[in-house]
């Protein structure tokens, strides 16, 4: 359970404007700081600078029954012996003012002098009318052991125990200044600020006795109320406070009714009307009573909300820490201040300076507690500079402590020794000292990391395996590895109960990986609204607990019991994965340097989960591609064969076809068919598009022509006509072909074609003319009806006939320059050999000329007439 004002009663709750919030944390912080600062400098005074020798050894007190100072004891040899003052007399007026509280008395041992004389006017049993006496003040007797080096020390150490409540309560309040908790935490440090007495009014700050007295009269008056409220609602309402809630009202009202009277002299107490009518010490022993019962009930009440079974474990462990502070540091003054108030019993100075001592871990456990276990949810109260201060410059500063501790008692030895030359002795001391801060250099470094590893090793250790791993998880290879090390670098850092990792699948849903997640745990769907929530805050998010209203509803995670959800994030901000992390095993929450090591870690765990989905996206696309080539190898070892693979005999011409393909299948086409004896059929053909699109076609428009080419002899337009239909009616309605076929009579050496809307046929005559072979038809599959004629021509010996494609004539330069029909006639008429040298002269040529990648496919078939 979070620690909220939830806890406290709703009608305390009053919701203030952060101005005046503000301001009143000033004026409260102000107030208690300047208390404890006179306080302080007031410790460090011996007491009263005179006295009379009455009350030894006992604390001077006001009775407000009788209106009057009893006096205990009489020094013997005193002035007030001197004088007649006995015990058992009672002090009813200091230089004529009556003594209506215990500031008359306080003033006038303050401000006298050795020597100054003090009206003193008593009452004493069995006599009917005061006494008037008047003493000479004398100087404090110094008839105790002279007090040694340890016991100066000591005081002074006890002496600055308010620091530490004020350091802790007012930081909590200004981090919380909203929390009603944060006030009442606040009010209770300042009343065990406010318990200790002034021995008298500061010197320096006369004017302050009525602040001081209010204060103390106040603070102290409301210590045990504050005690028990503040226990009875934190860190949850207690078992005491649901069953009788109107014991705090009880504790505040009992506080305010011996607080106000005392507001002259500073001195709880109550009303004089009750003193009168109940008498001393009666009323006082009630008083007394009904303040440590109310301190104990405070006790009680932590201690219920620390061993109690049906408390949440989070607010048991909170309890747990405080408690044990509380107990160590509260309970030793509580009993030692019980005994002196009902039995007047002192301890020695010791025993109190021990006493004090422990009350130091109260502020220092709650400090523990709210930096290590976020009582208060405060996780920077302050982390950080807690660790700073405490470890890295509290050795620091001890070791000052110690440097100057030596350099004084050198300096002492050595100003006996050098009695009649202080200076050789000082000088003496400053080298010492110079020495001391050299040799204590290493000393520092190695005794801050050596207390770093003592008091910090989980987290020190949980540091280096978390960095440890945001370095290995770069190097998975595949999300079984990431996960693997994933939980095994977090199971030993950080020791949670459960762990789990959920990664993105290539379905893009988060799948679950763990060997202590049940095997029907379900993948989640990275658009579920708490998931959502996850990925916008971009941190590790603390899991409310299941009794919150922001608990998460129909929490799919609820089996596993989380504590806190790390998300991992894409570049994208796309959530790729989550860590699902339960309580550890110590009961610790999670630290902010926990949580900032988390972030970082799965910051390149998600970056590892990009990179490795990015390789699987790579290895199915280069399968893909190993597949798609390996197909296109098969593709075009199968066209290849599409091509003749023999050539028909003729005896009158010679002749030789070949296609350089621009990729690795395409549309060009070329055949040599037999019609029967004497008889050859010329085909090439440019399917329109390239690749395997082509390709299809292609071996479309070749199983059409062969299956029917037995009718070309007959009739050449009825054969295309058919293959035209059969193509129109099986290709996209873009798709066509352009064609030129003829056939060769080897016995008339008759040359009989049709032209589809092909690059007319280059016919080298022997005499040099050139006859281009137009157009009989349109392309092959665009058009029905379509029609088609065809021509016939004879050849003669030594004639050329050259049958290409656009991808010769088309073929351009880095000048974007074509190949053009001229270089094609020109390369013929240089290159007069057989039709294959004359075939490879002219694809050498359009090659060297387009330098590059070629862009369409080259064909060519050469027949040469002999």
């Amino acid at each position: 359970m979070d620690t909220d004002t939830s806890q406290i009663p709703k009608r305390w709750c009053v919701p203030l404007p952060f101005p005046i919030l503000i301001t009143a944390a000033i004026i409260f912080a102000a107030a208690t700081s300047w208390y404890a600062f006179l306080w302080m400098d007031n410790a460090q005074h011996p007491g009263y600078p005179v006295e009379i020798g009455i009350n030894a050894g006992r604390e001077t007190r006001f009775d407000p029954a009788t209106s009057s100072i009893p006096i205990y004891n009489v020094v013997s040899a005193s002035p007030a012996e001197a004088i007649g003052i006995r015990p058992g007399d009672s002090m009813i007026e200091l230089n004529g003012v009556p003594l209506v509280s215990f500031l008359p008395f306080r003033q006038t041992w303050s401000k006298s002098h050795p020597g100054d004389v003090v009206e003193i006017k008593v009452r004493r049993p069995g006599e009917t009318e005061p006494l008037v006496f008047r003493p000479r003040f004398r100087q404090v007797a110094q008839n105790k052991p002279a007090e040694g080096v340890a016991q100066k020390s000591a005081q002074r150490v006890a002496g600055l125990f308010p620091l530490f409540f004020v350091l802790v309560g007012f930081a909590v309040l200004f981090l919380r200044l909203d929390d009603p908790t944060a006030w009442l935490l606040a009010a209770l440090f300042a009343a065990f600020v406010a318990a200790p007495g002034f021995k008298d009014l500061p010197l320096f700050a006369p004017g302050f006795g009525p602040f001081i007295n209010v204060f103390r009269a106040l603070f102290n008056g409301c210590l045990p109320a504050l005690f028990y409220i503040f226990f009875a609602v934190f860190p949850q309402r207690s078992w005491l406070d649901r069953r009788a809630p109107w014991l705090k009202w009880m504790a505040l009202a009992f506080g305010i009714s011996q607080a106000i009277p005392g507001f002259r002299d500073g001195d709880p107490r109550w009303p004089n009307v009750l003193w009168r009518m109940l008498g001393d010490p009666f009323t006082n022993n009630v008083r007394l009573a009904i303040s440590y019962s109310f301190l104990s009930l405070g006790l009680l009440s932590l201690l219920l909300n620390s061993l109690g079974k049906d408390i949440p474990t989070d607010v048991r462990r909170k309890s747990r820490v405080m408690f044990w502070g509380t107990i160590i540091g509260t309970l030793p003054i509580i009993v030692e201040r019980m005994v002196a108030d009902f039995t007047g019993y002192e301890v020695s100075f010791w025993t109190g300076t021990v006493v004090i001592m422990l009350l130091l871990l109260y502020p220092l456990s709650f400090a523990y507690a709210v930096v290590k276990y976020r009582v208060l949810e405060i996780p920077v109260l302050l982390q950080r500079s807690a660790r700073y201060v405490l470890v890295q410059r509290g050795f620091f500063v001890l070791l000052l402590v110690a440097a100057f501790g030596a350099i004084y008692l050198f300096t002492h030895f050595f100003s006996g020794v050098f009695t009649g030359n202080s200076q050789v002795g000082m000088g003496l001391s400053a080298v010492f000292g110079v020495a001391l801060v050299w040799a204590s250099g290493p000393l520092v470094k190695r005794g801050t990391q050596r207390i770093d590893r003592a008091f910090f090793r989980s987290s020190y250790d949980a540091r280096l395996i978390l960095q440890d791993l945001g370095e290995k998880t770069r190097l998975a290879s595949d999300r079984d590895e990431l996960a693997k090390l994933l939980r095994d670098h977090l199971r030993q850092a950080l020791h949670p109960k459960t762990v789990a990792l959920f990664c993105e699948t290539s379905d893009g849903v988060l799948s679950p990986t763990g060997p202590q997640l049940p095997a029907n745990t379900a993948a989640l769907q990275a658009d579920i609204p708490f998931l959502l929530e996850v990925a916008s805050h971009g941190r590790a998010w603390d899991v409310p607990p299941p009794d919150s209203p922001e608990y998460p509803k129909d929490f799919p995670l609820a089996f596993l019991s989380p504590e806190i959800l790390v998300p991992l994030l894409a570049r994208d901000a796309r959530l790729v994965g989550l860590f699902v992390l339960g309580q550890p095993l110590s009961e610790e929450p999670y630290s902010r340097e926990d949580k900032r090591l988390l972030e970082s870690v799965a910051g390149q765990a998600a970056v590892a989960l990009e990179n490795i989905r990015l390789a699987e996206r790579i290895a199915d696309r280069m399968e893909a591609e190993n597949r798609t080539a390996h197909e296109m190898e098969i593709a075009r070892d199968v066209q290849s064969r599409l091509f003749p693979q023999t050539s028909p005999p003729l005896a009158t011409m010679e002749y030789a076809g070949r296609c350089i393909q621009a990729r690795q299948v395409g549309g060009d086409y070329y055949d040599f068919l037999d019609l029967g004896p004497g008889h050859v059929g010329f085909v090439l053909a440019d399917i329109s598009g390239k690749g395997i699109a082509g390709a299809l076609l292609m071996a479309n428009l070749q199983a059409n022509l062969r299956s029917r080419s037995v009718v070309a002899l007959d009739d050449l337009p009825k054969l295309l006509k058919s293959v035209n239909q059969l193509f129109f009616e099986n290709s996209p309605e873009d798709r066509y072909a352009t064609m030129f076929f003829a056939m060769y009579d080897d016995i008339t050496r008759k040359l009989t074609y049709a032209n589809c809307g092909h690059n007319p046929p280059l016919l080298f005559h022997r005499d040099g003319s050139i006859a281009r072979l137009g157009a009989t038809a349109s392309v092959i599959g665009l058009f029905s009806p379509w029609q088609c004629e065809a021509r016939e021509c004879v050849l003669a010996p030594g004639d050329v006939l050259v049958i290409y494609t656009d991808g010769v004539t088309e073929a351009e330069n880095a000048d974007s320059e074509e190949f053009g029909e001229a270089r094609l006639i020109e390369t013929v008429r240089t290159n007069p050999a057989t039709a294959d040298q004359l075939l490879i002269a002219i694809q050498d040529a359009v090659q060297k000329f387009s330098v590059g990648e070629q862009s369409d496919d080259l064909t060519l078939v050469i027949g040469c007439v002999h």
